[in-house]
Parts: structure tokens; sequence; C-alpha cells
């Protein structure tokens, strides 16, 4: 099997993992409202930057691709 059908397949899989975690995890995780996040609230707008979501998140893709690079 050449390397672009694998590729395609691990990639569907992660995509699925990561929807699984995405939909039945943020019932449980506060991701998106976690201490760092910046929240401002206006009269007529909102904004907000999820810093420390973003943080946390690359953190934990940074660890699955080390794992993933060092099994390989």
């Amino acid at each position: 099997m050449s390397q672009i059908p694998k590729l395609l397949i691990s990639l569907g899989v992660i995509l699925i993992i990561a929807g699984l975690v995405w939909q039945v995890g943020g019932r449980f995780l506060s991701l998106g409202r976690l201490p760092g996040d910046i929240l401002i609230r206006r009269e007529n707008s909102t904004f907000y930057f999820p810093l420390m979501t973003s943080i946390v998140i690359s953190i934990v893709l940074s660890v699955i691709f080390y794992l993933v690079g060092r099994f390989r």
C-alpha cells in the first residue's frame, strides 16, 4: 500500500477521535472556559480569545506528536 492511503486513513481516525472527544469531553472538561481565557463584554459586542485553552491544546498535541514520532 502506498503512503497516501495510509496517511488519509490515519488522518480520518484522528479526526474521528478528536470529534468524539470534543463532543463527549465538552460535558466533562471546561475547555473554552479556563482561567486565562480573555473575555471582554461591551454593550453591543463580545470579544473572546481562548488563550489558556490554546496553550493547553498545543501542549497536548505536542506530546502526542512527540510520542508518535518517537515510536515510529
